[in-house]
């Protein structure tokens, strides 16, 4: 069994869309992929909930691999909405080699990934926290997913897909985005900034063109690695 990770649905719907005989129990979903029994775990967003869910999870299963996946934010533009991070210090090396193998060039690096304490999203965080950590992208899980794994023995790749940039950032202050104790986006929140800022409702339309867009090119990069094994 392959153990694939996203934070949120919303970031695992395109791949999910993909499996066969699916089932779902809790944050898992079960399905399989080229003959392969894959289990799909919604981790939520940051520490407490990833970590809590991990141990719990890796407590009753033993995958022969787990894939730490969704969304991450650039940390310079040298990463373009849509790519693709294969995150070197936190994948084990023949797996590593097997998705650089398989993936096309073209929009796919290779590079390390920083997690977060809380959403980064302004230009001057993402080139603090790059200048500092010496990553290519940000996200808010890995580090806790990498450690579980460690502890279990499990061999470990995470593929992230980009989903904001410098150059490109949230529509919205992270605050209106993303609750991260409620793991939502606060919606009366949300309504109040588009109704004192009538431009930002455009930007959010945008914004969710964009993201459809990168969840399925997600999908499309995890089932072409998931095939090739």
């Amino acid at each position: 069994m392959i153990a694939v990770t996203f934070a949120l649905p919303a970031e695992s719907s395109n791949f999910i869309k993909l499996l066969h005989r699916r089932s779902r129990e809790g944050a898992v979903v079960r399905g399989t992929i080229a003959d392969t029994e894959i289990c799909v775990l919604h981790t939520g967003v940051g520490e407490q909930i990833t970590r809590r869910r991990l141990s719990e999870f890796l407590a009753n299963h033993t995958p022969k691999l787990l894939v730490s996946s969704g969304f991450a934010g650039a940390l310079t533009d040298q990463l373009a909405v849509g790519d693709i991070l294969l995150a070197d210090n936190y994948s084990a090396t023949d797996h590593l080699a097997n998705a650089r193998r398989v993936l096309p060039s073209s929009g796919i690096h290779v590079g390390a990934l920083f997690t977060a304490a809380a959403i980064v999203d302004s230009a001057a965080e993402r080139a603090n926290s790059a200048r500092n950590s010496g990553a290519l992208a940000v996200d808010m899980e890995t580090h806790f997913i990498a450690q579980a794994c460690e502890k279990a023995a499990v061999p470990m790749l995470a593929i992230r897909a980009i989903s904001d940039s410098p150059s490109a950032p949230l529509p919205a202050p992270p605050e209106v985005m993303f609750n991260i104790e409620r793991q939502r986006t606060p919606v009366l929140v949300l309504a109040l900034h588009v109704a004192k800022n009538p431009g930002a409702l455009p930007k959010l339309a945008r914004f969710g063109k964009q993201i459809a867009a990168v969840r399925a090119g997600l999908a499309e990069a995890l089932a072409k690695v998931l095939t090739s094994r």
